[in-house]
């Protein structure tokens, strides 16, 4: 199985693509920056460092999306791989998710 690892560079750039794209949601609706954050419980200086530098907890990004009416679109995120067989399937049914990871 072969992993995908990410740059900082590739997080930072998604960090500022998705404050970008909140930041034109929220000029869309026609929000200011503290209505917004008043909607979402999150400060207008943390709304504002996101949406300049990308950076803001990840329950502050999830606050804010739900106060944009887009929460619902995070629900298929890191869903497992849909299994491609039904062994795999079946295999996947047998076997007990560890706990806690070894490495």
């Amino acid at each position: 199985m072969t992993e995908c690892l990410m740059t900082y560079k590739d997080i930072s750039e998604t960090m500022m693509i998705l404050a970008s794209r909140l930041k034109q949601l929220r000029l869309i609706k026609t929000l200011k920056r503290e209505t917004l954050a008043e909607r979402a419980g999150v400060s207008s200086s943390s709304l504002k460092r996101f949406e300049t530098t990308g950076q803001i907890s990840f329950e502050g990004f999830l606050k804010i999306a739900h106060a944009l009416g887009r929460l619902n679109e995070f629900d298929d995120a890191l869903m497992p791989p849909e299994a491609r067989s039904i062994e795999e399937l079946e295999q996947r049914n047998k076997i007990s998710m560890p706990k806690r990871g070894r490495r």
